[in-house]
């Protein structure tokens, strides 16, 4: 009974604190994603005050909360959407690549850690945190904005590249024999394969299985239809993250509006305790030795992730404006990068390489609600003169708006 009360008491307090940070950070117009994460921080290993009793519950609050914030992501998308967005979008996929994974690589090299951590520490700067990307899109209501489609599409393909990477990094740092992991890759590539093929295929028959008029029914078989197939990606190497956003890009119609009703009070809970999870784990103690180079390479990698966001959108006709909104959304680093480190510490490839990832990823989970907020009105000011008068000037002056006007930012689509 007082372990149970302990944690319903540590529990309460950080669902409460949680509670209050949000309404702060509502009140300074400002995403809460940053007070969450420091709140870990200042009550995890080595902070002020280190929680004990309700640390496993937390944990697991965390993965459902990644889960369900991919889920919620794919409910804003038919599974054709999906398709024809990867099918325009792969080059992006392989600047994004080739920008943001060649950073990290290069500064292992030249810490002289090996080529291993070298392939490690690409993954960690390479791939962008879906878990934040997807809230800063929700807080900033920017789910319908024509440069979303392209955000996402970068997302998906990053989480879909995991699904080979994660099996080669394994091999690497486990020292299995070639043909040992070219099993495990090819067993991930088709269960990634036969995953988004039932979801293109057979959407709509899932759709009408899950369909209900009873609320109550509707949130359970969607639900556990969404943790179930997390799980067992998860246990075939696939991200439950992509098995998550492939559930709800298979919903459709009425059955996604309402899941997405029904389902976003408990998103806005689960997410939130993710983020307290990242903090908590992270040491303070950690980060000041390895802080310059984490810094250094957040510098970098902003700017990378800023120009892969900005191509992207240019390439696919979308808007000055879009184009800086894309880039600076896609700065955050969270989840998957730190899975990544985690095997390498767990591997024991590089002492240092844990606490660096960390600070990295810290310094841009932080940094990037930031600046999916202000990197398009800091680029429009500094802009300056070029930029083009205000739309009630323009008419002022009496020209045609279909002349001068760029596309509207905020068009999004029926479900």
């Amino acid at each position: 009974m007082h372990s149970s009360a302990i944690f319903l008491i540590e529990f309460g307090a950080i669902i409460l604190g949680l509670g209050l940070l949000g309404r702060l950070a509502g009140r300074l117009q400002f995403s809460p994603i940053p007070l969450y994460l420091l709140a870990g921080l200042a009550f995890g290993e080595g902070g002020l005050l280190p929680l004990g009793a309700s640390e496993e519950f937390v944990a697991i609050g965390a993965e459902i909360g990644v889960i369900l914030l991919l889920l919620m992501l794919g409910l804003e998308y038919t599974a054709s959407d999906l398709v024809s967005n990867l099918k325009t979008q792969y080059p992006a996929g392989l600047v994004d690549m080739t920008l943001n994974a060649l950073p990290g690589a290069a500064l292992a090299l030249l810490m002289g850690w090996g080529p291993v951590a070298a392939v490690v520490l690409a993954g960690v700067t390479w791939i962008s945190s879906s878990g934040v990307i997807a809230k800063v899109l929700g807080d900033l209501g920017r789910l319908g904005n024509r440069e979303t489609p392209v955000i996402l599409s970068i997302l998906v393909l990053e989480d879909l590249a995991m699904a080979v990477y994660l099996p080669i990094i394994t091999a690497l740092l486990a020292g299995v024999s070639l043909a040992a992991g070219s099993v495990t890759l090819a067993i991930a590539l088709g269960v990634a394969g036969l995953v988004l093929f039932v979801a293109v295929r057979y959407g709509r028959v899932i759709s009408r299985f899950v369909s209900s008029d009873d609320p109550e029914k509707l949130l359970l078989v969607v639900l556990g239809l969404t943790l179930l197939v997390a799980g067992i990606a998860q246990q075939l190497q696939v991200s439950a993250a992509v098995g998550a956003f492939l559930v709800g890009i298979a919903l459709s119609g009425e059955v996604a509006e309402g899941a997405h009703n029904l389902l976003a009070p408990l998103r806005d809970l689960f997410a939130a305790v993710f983020f307290v999870f990242f903090g908590l784990h992270t040491d303070p103690q950690s980060i000041p030795p390895v802080i310059l180079p984490a810094l250094g390479l957040a510098v970098v990698t902003v700017l990378t992730k800023i120009a892969t966001g900005w191509w992207a959108a240019r390439r696919a006709g979308i808007s000055v404006k879009g184009r800086w909104r894309a880039g600076g959304t896609l700065v955050a680093r969270g989840e998957f990068s730190i899975v990544i480190a985690g095997l390498a510490v767990t591997a024991g490839i590089e002492p240092q390489l844990g606490p660096l990832a960390t600070a990295y990823v810290l310094v841009l989970v932080v940094l990037g609600p930031l600046t999916a907020r202000y990197t398009e009105p800091i680029a429009m000011r500094l802009a300056g003169r070029g930029a083009p008068p205000p739309d009630g000037l323009l008419a002022q002056r009496g020209t045609p708006a279909a002349e001068t006007l760029e596309p509207m930012e905020d068009s999004g689509r029926d479900r």
